[in-house]
């Protein structure tokens, strides 16, 4: 014999997650968006040395939405290019530290993702193995600095 006392408690406890649906909403759709970066996009990567001496400074500038940053030995710092890039499109990252060290590249990014792998001095690592795609650097636009 089944009794109809839990039927309607349980009725109710499914319509209890309707209020919380404008708090999960805007959640979703940073997921969302996060998932689209990435995921979707196009990407460069650049990986610093864990035997790194002292920290890099950084500037991406990304079809002129720029922003700068600090590469401590052993870290990496990412950002990403566009879904469909015209011929006017450009991605390049300078960086520096407080001595001679200047370089500045200019990326053509893959899908998913662009790896430059800088050694301890700074510099890039363009050995057999090291991970570099190399393929996809070249002279910057913007900054003369050796790449």
């Amino acid at each position: 014999m089944s009794t109809s006392a839990n039927k309607p408690r349980s009725r109710y406890i499914r319509w209890l997650w309707i209020p919380l649906l404008p708090l999960l909403l805007p959640l979703l759709v940073l997921l969302m968006i996060a998932l689209w970066q990435i995921i979707v996009l196009p990407t460069a990567t650049v990986h610093y040395s864990k035997n790194g001496v002292e920290e890099l400074r950084f500037i991406w500038n990304v079809q002129h939405r720029i922003y700068k940053g600090g590469l401590p030995p052993g870290s990496s710092t990412r950002d990403h290019g566009f879904l469909s890039p015209d011929e006017k499109f450009f991605m390049e990252i300078s960086w520096w530290n407080d001595g001679d060290l200047r370089h500045c590249v200019n990326i053509t990014p893959k899908w998913p993702n662009t790896h430059i792998y800088l050694d301890a001095n700074g510099d890039i690592d363009h050995s057999e193995g090291s991970g570099t795609d190399s393929d996809r650097l070249k002279q910057c636009i913007t900054d003369t600095a050796p790449p």
